[in-house]
């Protein structure tokens, strides 16, 4: 049972496609999905501008904690250097 100090995140559902990829991107990490998702996340800023991003935002109270504010960090390089 979830308690009330709990935070709830949304969990969308992956296409079939994306679902296979997310799978064997964790295999090729060597982490769980949920985890291989996060590291995509948090690698993105490298692939789309985060200027862009940024410009089109329409929460802007939660920028300390996104990944287009805040720039990868040398471990997560490192998983990405692994697979490439």
């Amino acid at each position: 049972m979830q308690t009330t100090n709990q935070k709830r995140y949304y969990s969308p559902q992956f296409s079939p496609l994306a679902a296979i990829s997310v799978r064997r991107l964790a295999w090729a990490i060597h982490k769980p999905m949920p985890a291989a998702v996060d590291i995509m996340v948090k690698l993105m800023p490298l692939v789309v501008d985060p200027k862009k991003v940024c410009s089109a935002c329409t929460d802007k109270t939660k920028c300390q904690c996104c990944c287009f504010m805040n720039p990868p960090k040398p471990e997560e390089m490192e998983i990405l250097e692994a697979v490439t």
